[in-house]
């Protein structure tokens, strides 16, 4: 989930609204505690491979299609930024045809995910990370040469204003302050990591749930390192355009252009280097797409195939995997033409998460953490969330919030030298077929459509257990008989940090005998190369020898 957006949309969202944004890092501590601790051990324990399983063995076979369909849905739509992002750049740094560049970048990532499978998806982003780091490296280490020393990009940001990292307004109507990223962030990023298939599918296959959680912790240094790496490249973005800003003179015709036309402008000296921040772009985009694409597939043959076509084998469930990431290439491939209607592209994706994942990890939270909680009271506050996060979204759409509740910060365009008549406009040209007349706004507009697009996500998931939750009482939830084993336990809670305790020879033993145990949990994922299966299969057999 660190695609081109986040190499292109966050900079350019700290060069607009400032080094706030790298609070995010509070954020991702909250959500992987709650991933780890949480919905992993269930998940795990459970022994699922599509997420959405775990719905009709909690619930019914109704709520786990509802959730397949929202995350098919979701995917798709987020998929479809994530291939566009990428030819932005590619269109500023060579000229190169956008749609000629969105149709290439799909059918790399159709050709090795639909032939390589899950493991071809997980080594490649392994790659693909180290790319990513280097393009951000190479604006940051030539930014701070440029302007004669990485405190000279510290200065400008401070006297710019860019360094607001503590706002702590409690008005939900702000887009970014403490509350809204640290709250909204988490309750965003963990629709994302504790039910999205694409990541519940990665912990699942690994062999203990000591790894699986062990894998989420380190990955949130990794979360750190990307976020650090962007909110660099956002402040030396603004030191260098302080005095021209090339959205308002109109250089670039959107925001997430900024980062491919400062690439080209402080390194076009240097051969290649350009080159390789397009590669971190599509390195990013690469593996996004491939991860979602493996994960469509997974559901569809888990969720829609194998429970109605009980014949297949393993080996024609793997082929029918491969066209179905083949027809949800193509799929996503059309959907990036919507994504040029949708706004700035981090907003655009972080809105998607919210209106779709909020609901979602609502309905998951009702099953895991309440065992009074009934299938009724778990559709209709499905039902809740999911309309009260899409009326939300969409009205922000219609009617996106004024500046004065997005509080942009400062641009200048001193030092352009240009005529006040190419000027006009700072409308970004993304919107256009969205936004409603300033004449028309409703009162609604300047309240509840204005809420920040980080708390959409909250919305739908307190609405949705909220909700499930008074249902539930109201239809005798409190008479059913749950299994505890779709629930959380307090032995699952902060389970991974049970090896400290473990002093003795005794207890070593038996934390040996406790790991043996756990490695027979999990599940393989369809999406898997047959030859994956049959490695597994004898590695198991010898690990029982």
């Amino acid at each position: 989930f660190m695609s081109a957006i986040t190499v292109l949309g966050t900079p350019a969202e700290v060069y607009r609204f400032g080094a706030i944004f790298c609070i995010f890092a509070i954020a991702y501590t909250l959500m992987v505690l709650c991933s780890a601790e949480i919905f992993l051990p269930v998940f795990y324990r459970v022994g699922i491979t599509s997420t959405y399983e775990y719905l009709e063995l909690r619930f019914n076979k109704y709520l786990r299609l509802c959730g397949t369909v929202l995350f098919t849905i979701q995917t798709i739509l987020y998929t479809g930024i994530v291939i566009y992002a990428p030819a932005l750049a590619l269109n500023q740094v060579t000229g190169f045809n956008l749609w000629g560049s969105v149709v290439s970048t799909g059918l790399v990532c159709t050709f090795y995910c639909t032939l390589g499978g899950l493991k071809a998806v997980v080594w490649t982003d392994v790659f693909q990370i180290g790319i990513m780091v280097a393009g951000f490296l190479s604006v940051i280490i030539r930014a701070s040469v440029v302007q004669g020393g990485f405190g000279r990009i510290v200065n400008d940001s401070y006297y710019g204003g860019r360094l607001n990292f503590w706002d702590f307004d409690p008005s939900p109507l702000r887009r970014h302050t403490f509350w809204t990223i640290v709250v909204g962030g988490a309750f965003t990023w963990a629709g994302i990591y504790g039910i999205n298939q694409s990541q519940v599918q990665r912990y699942i296959s690994c062999k203990t749930r000591f790894h699986a959680k062990l894998s989420l912790y380190i990955n949130l240094v990794g979360l750190w390192v990307i976020l650090t790496s962007a909110t660099l490249c956002g402040l030396s973005l603004y030191s260098i355009y302080k005095d021209c800003d090339p959205w308002t003179s109109k250089k670039v015709s959107a925001f997430d252009q900024l980062m491919p036309y400062l690439v080209v402008d402080i390194l076009h000296d240097f051969p290649g280097v350009p080159g390789l921040f397009v590669a971190s772009a599509y390195s990013g985009t690469l593996s996004t797409v491939s991860s979602s694409i493996n994960a469509l597939a997974a559901v569809t043959v888990e969720d829609l195939i194998k429970p109605h076509v009980r014949s297949l084998s393993e080996r024609t469930l793997s082929r029918i995997s491969m066209g179905m990431s083949l027809f949800y290439g193509i799929v996503c491939i059309g959907m990036a033409g919507l994504a040029s209607l949708m706004g700035t592209m981090l907003q655009a994706a972080l809105s998607i998460f919210g209106m779709i994942g909020g609901p979602l990890l609502g309905l998951f939270s009702l099953g895991i953490l309440f065992p009074f909680v009934n299938e009724i009271g778990a559709f209709v506050g499905l039902l809740s969330g999911f309309t009260m996060a899409l009326w939300v979204g969409l009205g922000s759409q219609v009617y996106p919030p004024l500046p004065e509740k997005t509080r942009p910060l400062y641009l200048s365009v001193e030092g352009c030298n240009m005529s006040s008549g190419n000027l006009m406009s700072t409308t970004s040209p993304f919107t256009t077929g969205f936004k409603a007349p300033a004449a028309e706004r409703p009162a609604i507009a300047d309240n509840f459509y204005s809420l920040s697009y980080l708390y959409f996500s909250t919305l739908g998931t307190i609405s949705t257990i909220a909700v499930g939750v008074i249902i539930s009482l109201l239809t005798g939830g409190l008479k059913q008989n749950t299994d505890r084993k779709f629930l959380l336990t307090k032995e699952d809670f902060l389970s991974t940090f049970s090896w400290l305790k473990s002093g003795t020879a005794e207890n070593t033993e038996e934390l040996h005998c406790v790991s043996s145990t756990v490695t027979q949990e999990g599940a393989d994922n369809p999406a898997f190369s047959q030859i994956e299966m049959d490695v597994a299969g004898n590695s198991n057999k010898t690990n029982d020898l």
